[in-house]
């Protein structure tokens, strides 16, 4: 399985969850459900967040205990319980151990930078995001510029941000993520009116401006990240 668009991950959901009825121990169907419940809640698209966050965490629980050495099931299973709130350092462990199993595994490579931008440590997110980049450079191992502008943003660098997320947005326009990061950037960048363009785009996808991110470990970049929100939407604390 490979990153598709937000639009079909509750789609992807259904035929994975299908697989597993027939096969109850098919791990990697259980660790791909599991991050499609993640995609779920990141994405705005859950129609009831308690109980995809639940199904989710024990998808990936289930998973994990028929893993074995597998890579795949690791990984996406610690990118899940890290996003519902499991201890960061374990999940990064997890994920290291994955590397450690297959060095080559591109996507692994990928969702170590995912975890390492949650937990703060913003260059070593995007320098896993590169490696991933350049073990698969054709194939689209997951949502690398977002990690990367979400590292950008996290670092003040808005303006090295704001063309990858222009380029993130053609790519994939129902990404709502991608639109926050854009508006929280041309907010602290002073630039109020292509930021609320933004907002409005955001809002064909999502009612949703300022979603839960408690994924966000470092609680100076939620505060970055909120408060260029609230510099558009007119929101005050």
């Amino acid at each position: 399985m490979v990153w598709s668009s937000a639009r079909q991950a509750p789609e992807a959901l259904r035929l994975i969850e299908q697989a597993i009825a027939i096969d109850p121990r098919y791990g990697t169907a259980l660790s791909w459900a599991a991050f499609l419940c993640q995609r779920l809640l990141f994405d705005g698209r859950s129609e009831d967040r308690e109980t995809d966050r639940l199904k989710g965490a024990e998808f990936a629980r289930r998973a994990l205990e028929v893993a074995g050495d597998d890579p795949v099931i690791l990984a996406e299973s610690a990118h899940a319980l890290a996003y519902f709130g499991e201890d960061i350092g374990a999940m990064m462990a997890l994920v290291d151990q994955a590397l450690t199993l297959n060095p080559n595994y591109a996507r692994g490579w990928h969702t170590s930078g995912v975890l390492r931008l949650w937990a703060g440590h913003l260059d070593v997110a995007i320098g896993h995001v590169e490696t991933a980049l350049r073990l698969s450079p054709r194939a689209r191992v997951g949502a690398s510029l977002i990690t990367v502008s979400g590292a950008l943003l996290f670092s003040r660098r808005f303006e090295e941000a704001v063309p990858k997320l222009l380029l993130l947005i053609q790519q994939d326009p129902s990404y709502s993520t991608s639109y926050r990061y854009l508006a929280a950037c041309y907010a602290h960048m002073g630039r109020l009116d292509d930021a609320s363009e933004a907002i409005t785009r955001l809002r064909t996808i999502t009612p949703v401006v300022i979603p839960d991110l408690s994924y966000l470990r470092n609680a100076e970049h939620r505060e970055l990240f909120i408060t260029g929100l609230k510099l558009v939407v007119g929101e005050t604390d």
